[in-house]
């Protein structure tokens, strides 16, 4: 890559972590697609200070061309539109060719989830596993299987993204029991409610971690620590583990992920009843309109709603007022 180019592109990242506190994985995706536009740029012998609207509009063309998915593309064109105002406002050009880039006519595609016969049957399994540890298992395997248990229920319980889960920090502990302040996307927190089953399942997982360890001296800054690279559970690791649960319960292991089980919570809240406020407050969504891929639940709550209590809905005989 020209070494003109790497400083820019070096500089653009730095911000976006130092200034809008972006996650490792926003980071990543944010340098492979630019990383394509670049090496595109120096194939055609652009430079990336001299790109004008129409060579952008021909690398949208090129993706579009290679048969990328609309939600690839739109993700580039974000890339490029906010790396491009990035070059604006810090003077290397005086004009921005990305301004009025505009991305494909998304598709409004409904969330994964599961349904809640189909997590408690996961809740089931993993708590089945852990009896059975505890019963001449070993504390290695009672250990591993106290841990998936605690994740589990940890997912369901709060909605946590998972590198919220996996990355979270022992301390997080510290509170009355009752709650977890959870920080999120860009350095915002949120206080986040623990149900009684979780509560339980965390108290599982650090008796059996202490019985594991009982003679190291030295604790993991990680709740849940891993010789991984950055020294805790990895979200690969844990997708994994969730679809061998889902095989021993019987469940399609292609329905079920860390996210999936993120917006079963959230449509089981609202399908029970929660708002979409609380709900968009729960999950740590810093705008409502993400939260509203889920107004299908309410649409579906209120069809309900209607059928079950309209003096004139179908299979309604209660002419009473």
């Amino acid at each position: 890559m020209n070494e003109k180019h790497l400083k820019y592109l070096i500089l653009f990242l730095e911000m976006l972590s130092a200034e809008r506190g972006a996650a490792q994985n926003t980071l990543d995706s944010y340098q492979r697609d630019l990383n394509g536009f670049i090496s595109y740029c120096e194939k055609n012998g652009i430079g990336l200070t001299d790109v004008t609207k129409e060579d952008l509009g021909n690398y949208i063309q090129e993706l579009s061309r290679q048969g990328l998915a609309k939600s690839t593309r739109s993700r580039c064109i974000s890339a490029l539109r906010q790396f491009y105002r990035f070059l604006h406002a810090e003077g290397i050009i005086d004009e921005d060719p990305a301004r009025s880039l505009r991305g494909p006519q998304k598709d409004r595609a409904l969330p994964k989830t599961l349904s809640i016969a189909e997590v408690e049957k996961l809740l089931e399994t993993a708590r089945g596993r852990l009896d059975a540890s505890m019963n001449g298992g070993g504390d290695v395997v009672r250990l591993k299987a106290a841990r998936l248990n605690c994740l589990l229920e940890l997912l369901y319980a709060t909605g946590l993204r998972v590198t919220e889960l996996v990355a979270m920090p022992r301390d997080t502990l510290k509170g009355d029991g009752h709650t977890l302040m959870i920080t999120g996307k860009g350095g915002r927190q949120r206080l986040v409610p623990l149900n009684a089953p979780a509560r339980q399942a965390i108290d599982l997982y650090l008796e059996a971690e202490s019985a594991c360890f009982a003679t190291v001296s030295y604790r993991s800054p990680w709740l849940f620590p891993s010789p991984s690279r950055n020294g805790h559970l990895t979200r690969q690791r844990l997708a994994q583990e969730l679809k061998q649960l889902a095989e021993e319960a019987n469940i399609n292991p292609g329905k079920v992920s860390p996210h999936v089980l993120r917006h079963a919570f959230a449509s089981h809240l609202l399908d029970r009843g929660a708002d979409l406020r609380s709900v968009q407050q729960l999950l740590g969504h810093a705008d409502i309109t993400t939260t509203q891929i889920y107004t299908h639940v309410l649409e579906e709550r209120l069809k309900r709603l209607v059928n079950d209590h309209h003096p004139l809905a179908d299979g309604s005989n209660d002419t009473s007022g």
